[in-house]
């Protein structure tokens, strides 16, 4: 009984060990010291993924053990260039999706394997190439923020609204509301590159913002950024990065809201406020958005080792989209989950 007992105890203390290494804290980039193999699954991209992604690479990496391959991720900023992985060509790091996907595309699997993309593949003449393969595995939300406290802006803006701020149309408070102050509106945008700043704009019906947008552009999802902490400012922000960032504990230096609070836009709140989730009201709203990993075909398809890597952590059965801890991650990091069997639907470009 005792020698049974002991067993039971080693069995254990080996799960709980386990369970915490997979629910270990993320890291920015690979951890000091680590250069992934030519064999592992390297990505890089959207700034809005990147928290929940270096937190898949922490899980995934403990769940294949010491003799598998490995997910790494880089962040969207950081030193620059990069050198991905041993043996890889130096490149500057991507900062955004846009970025992440030029990359991606720019460069073979023996340097990058992803991009993470918070936006869908862009159609047509200019857009991404046929050759890429968008595969969905959460929801986002895309609205807007200021400052928590004297700002200048409303609590709620229409979607009509928020086009004639960022196409000019209002250029003040006032012509808003006309009990609302007559200063002028200080519409900010994320970098060039960014999901989120294309995604905005589309929705709302805008191919590019008004003369009168701020020229000087900000890192998405930083409300630590000096220059919105102005009674006049307002910046798209994604709901999801906000949430994870406020309600779940995961901000880090610059990666945090900040002095900002995320506001409604048609009346609805992007957060739920009986459990500090994203709404599922706003999420199926016209400013919902699916996020995406974006890979080769070529490499999808090509019937290899990496092929294999790839589908067993984005497809459909792969373990973003079936695995327990995974689908804690995407919730803890304020996405919501796709419903049924969308999670690991892929999209291609059409030209």
């Amino acid at each position: 009984m005792r020698k049974t007992a002991a067993k039971l105890l080693a069995v254990a203390a080996i799960a709980t060990s386990v369970a915490t290494i997979a629910g270990g804290t993320a890291v920015a980039d690979p951890a000091a010291g680590v250069t992934p193999a030519a064999t592992d699954i390297v990505g890089v991209g959207s700034d809005t993924t990147q928290a929940l992604f270096n937190q898949f690479s922490t899980d995934y990496n403990a769940f294949v053990g010491a003799s598998g391959t490995k997910l790494y991720s880089y962040d969207a900023t950081g030193t620059s260039p990069i050198t991905p992985k041993a043996g890889a060509l130096t490149i500057p790091r991507p900062n955004g999706s846009g970025a992440g996907i030029t990359a991606l595309n720019a460069n073979n699997s023996a340097t990058l394997d992803f991009a993470r993309s918070s936006r869908g593949p862009k159609n047509g003449t200019g857009g991404d190439p046929v050759t890429d393969l968008f595969i969905a595995y959460a929801k986002d939300a895309v609205s807007w923020a200021a400052l928590s406290s004297g700002s200048h802006a409303p609590a709620n803006l229409t979607a009509d609204q928020l086009t004639k701020i960022y196409n000019c149309t209002y250029t003040t408070w006032n012509q808003i509301d006309p009990s609302l102050s007559t200063a002028t509106i200080k519409a900010f945008l994320p970098q060039n590159g960014s999901g989120t700043r294309s995604f905005f704009l589309q929705a709302l019906g805008l191919t590019n913002p008004g003369t009168c947008v701020q020229a000087t552009t900000v890192q998405e999802n930083r409300g630590t950024d000096a220059v919105l902490n102005d009674i006049d400012a307002i910046v798209p922000y994604s709901a999801a990065h906000y949430i994870g960032q406020v309600y779940n504990g995961h901000s880090s230096g610059s990666d945090a809201a900040g002095p900002l609070s995320i506001r409604s836009i048609d009346g609805v709140a992007p957060v739920d406020p009986a459990t500090n989730t994203l709404s599922a009201t706003f999420a199926n709203s016209a400013f919902g958005r699916t996020v995406y990993n974006v890979v080769r075909q070529a490499d999808w398809n090509a019937g290899d080792a990496r092929a294999t890597a790839l589908k067993a952590i984005f497809s459909k059965d792969g373990w973003i989209c079936k695995n327990a801890t995974a689908i804690a991650d995407i919730k803890s990091y304020g996405f919501r989950t796709l419903p049924g069997t969308a999670c690991g639907t892929i999209s291609v470009p059409t030209p």
